[in-house]
């Protein structure tokens, strides 16, 4: 076996290994995340984000579409589950996150090297049934590129993913690329009164229900005149899975063991800055 083909072999199996760890850890069922931020909480079908299901939220830059998402994260680590974030700008900013209250311990940040591979690691993100939480940032690709629009085919995907993984999955989307087929939620900053965020896709009912956040309700911090972002990050060792050959079709036999658990297990992460190379796998 190659030095190549051996690091390969040990990387995934370690990812295994901690993902059959998380599934033994004692947790409560939980069937949506509460943002804390009361009037977006109370505009969801459930007052919350349901996991399960993909919710895309759409909208211009500084919208609030990442605010909302860490809040979310942020939630899942308040009751002691793991989240990740398929991070397609490559733009993440921790001291944001953890001003947040995100939990850098865990947090898994993947980073993948095309825009082609950005839905591919979030479906195996979410099929894995370890994370409560996957946010996938569609806003732009990799290495400057432009927005990234999901075909049909890669949503059906992703929605199928989340239902069997019980996942929520979060789409960070830019207006000229929205999403297809999911709940849509859109954002836009209201000058100096706050967030706007109004249903405008949802098979639960609501569509055309608006609610106005407040700034200070998304960014407490600011009530106090300190900044949001002044939070720094433990030290981290970046982790880098190598590539894998993609499988031509899963069968639902393979993930019996994770499909029929509940996401998020109580184990920290080991890492905040952890990145998948392209095609990388958690099994």
């Amino acid at each position: 076996m190659s030095a190549t083909a051996e690091k390969v072999s040990v990387t995934v199996e370690a990812l295994r290994e901690q993902i059959r760890r998380l599934q033994a850890a004692p947790r409560k069922y939980l069937a949506a995340l509460r943002t804390g931020v009361e009037a977006f909480d109370e505009l969801l079908p459930g007052g919350g984000l349901p996991l399960g299901q993909v919710v895309e939220l759409w909208g211009e830059a500084a919208s609030g579409r990442t605010s909302l998402a860490l809040r979310a994260v942020a939630s899942a680590h308040r009751e002691g589950r793991l989240c990740a974030y398929v991070d397609g700008p490559g733009e993440l900013y921790p001291p944001a996150a953890v001003a947040a209250g995100v939990d850098p311990a865990r947090l898994l940040i993947v980073r993948p090297k095309t825009a082609e591979q950005l839905a591919w690691s979030a479906v195996q993100l979410v099929r894995s049934g370890a994370f409560a939480c996957v946010v996938l940032d569609l806003t732009r690709g990799p290495k400057g590129g432009g927005a990234v629009r999901l075909s049909p085919a890669e949503g059906k995907r992703l929605m199928d993913a989340a239902g069997r993984g019980g996942s929520l999955l979060l789409l960070l989307t830019a207006p000229e690329a929205p999403g297809d087929g999911m709940m849509r939620l859109r954002t836009e900053a209201q000058d100096d009164e706050g967030l706007s965020v109004e249903v405008v896709r949802s098979r639960q009912g609501g569509i055309g229900s608006r609610a106005l956040v407040p700034w200070q309700a998304l960014y407490p911090e600011l009530a106090g005149g300190e900044s949001p972002w002044g939070a720094e990050l433990p030290p981290a060792e970046a982790v880098t899975v190598p590539e894998l050959p993609r499988e031509e079709r899963a069968s639902t036999e393979d993930h019996r063991g994770i499909l029929w658990q509940r996401p998020g297990r109580d184990a920290p992460m080991p890492s905040l800055r952890a990145s998948l190379d392209a095609g990388s796998a958690l099994h």
